[in-house]
């Protein structure tokens, strides 16, 4: 994989930088608790990468009662990490989020079958049960069933959809034939629990043409107009993707580092050696991929979820490249 930063640029950015704009404070909120999943930000603080780019970051945790969107808006932060389906959505209610970067190019959120569903292909689902994910995680399902021609009511013909918390024990405990994971995450619980891996039916929702861009940086709007702000996040951004090119290197390292900042004391070293392996292969960027990006949209747009739908209208000025071209 190509250096995400290439040393030269690193150097010049920091050494310009530093002296300059010694400290600025700069909050980030991210979208769930501390583990691998953030493991760039993580390993760029504790590794000293933002105090040599002449930032003093704080990194705040998120969990399931925490809205990032909700964070930023009331002035607890100034950027988080955040799905794209949850960023569009807030900014169509009035939460002017823009994407700065995108750290993750691919997609994570896959939905895993048992051996004992029966279920080996799309067109096994009819009369399943199905785990799915709320809280704006639904909405590529919902695109996907509706692709499908798949109602999801219950009635004849179509799925029940079971409303699965943030765990894979639906699965384990036959709750649900297929269930919602993350790959870097529940797909391990899973494996764990003793199930044979060739025993899985696995889909990716990106493979089923509903894929969603997953943890990229946010910022409001408004801020994007002061070159202050500006410069800061072109040094944050790159000092973070020195954090994720570390990672990607030193995964193991990368894992103790996440483990010292456990705050649950839940993490095993092994498993988040497993979860930064996962995520340093879907890091790319930090340029968000247009494509990528009207993916997202289309998906967010067809899912038939009247009750709450993400977006009901084309974005406008969702995303911005003046943070990445300074990068360049």
């Amino acid at each position: 994989m190509k250096k995400l930063i290439t040393a030269t640029l690193a150097g010049a950015l920091l050494a310009s930088a530093a002296p300059a704009f010694a400290q600025d404070a700069l909050t980030l909120q991210l979208k769930w608790v501390n583990q691998g999943q953030f493991a760039g930000y993580l390993v760029a603080k504790d590794m000293g990468f933002y105090d040599e780019a002449g930032l003093n970051v704080t990194i705040n945790p998120g969990g399931p009662d925490i809205a990032p969107e909700q964070v930023i808006a009331g002035g607890g932060a100034d950027v988080i990490t955040t799905w794209m389906a949850a960023a569009l959505a807030a900014r169509e209610r009035g939460v002017p989020l823009v994407n700065i970067a995108q750290p993750f190019a691919g997609t994570a959120l896959e939905f895993v079958c048992s051996e004992e569903s029966g279920v080996t292909s799309t067109d096994d689902f009819p009369g399943k049960t199905l785990g799915v994910w709320f809280f704006g995680n639904e909405y590529p399902f919902y695109a996907w069933m509706a692709k499908l021609g798949l109602a999801t009511d219950g009635s004849e013909g179509g799925v029940e959809v079971l409303r699965q918390a943030f765990s894979a024990d639906p699965l384990l405990q036959g709750q649900a034939d297929c269930i919602s994971v993350m790959r870097y995450n529940e797909y391990k619980q899973v494996l764990d629990a003793g199930i044979p891996e060739d025993s899985l039916t696995k889909f990716n929702f990106a493979d089923e043409g509903v894929g969603m861009l997953e943890d990229g940086l946010y910022v409001l709007e408004d801020r994007l107009e002061d070159p202050a702000f500006v410069d800061m996040m072109t040094r944050f951004v790159e000092a973070s993707m020195r954090g994720w090119q570390y990672v990607i290197d030193n995964p193991e390292e990368a894992a103790q580092v996440v483990i010292d900042n456990d705050m649950s004391g839940a993490l095993t070293l092994e498993s988040q050696v497993y979860q930064v392996g996962v995520v340093g292969e879907m890091i790319g960027g930090p340029a968000l991929d247009v494509g990528a990006y009207e993916q997202t949209v289309a998906t967010l747009l067809s899912a038939v979820s009247p009750d709450n739908p993400a977006i009901t209208r084309e974005p406008e000025g969702a995303y911005t490249t003046v943070i990445t071209d300074a990068l360049d």
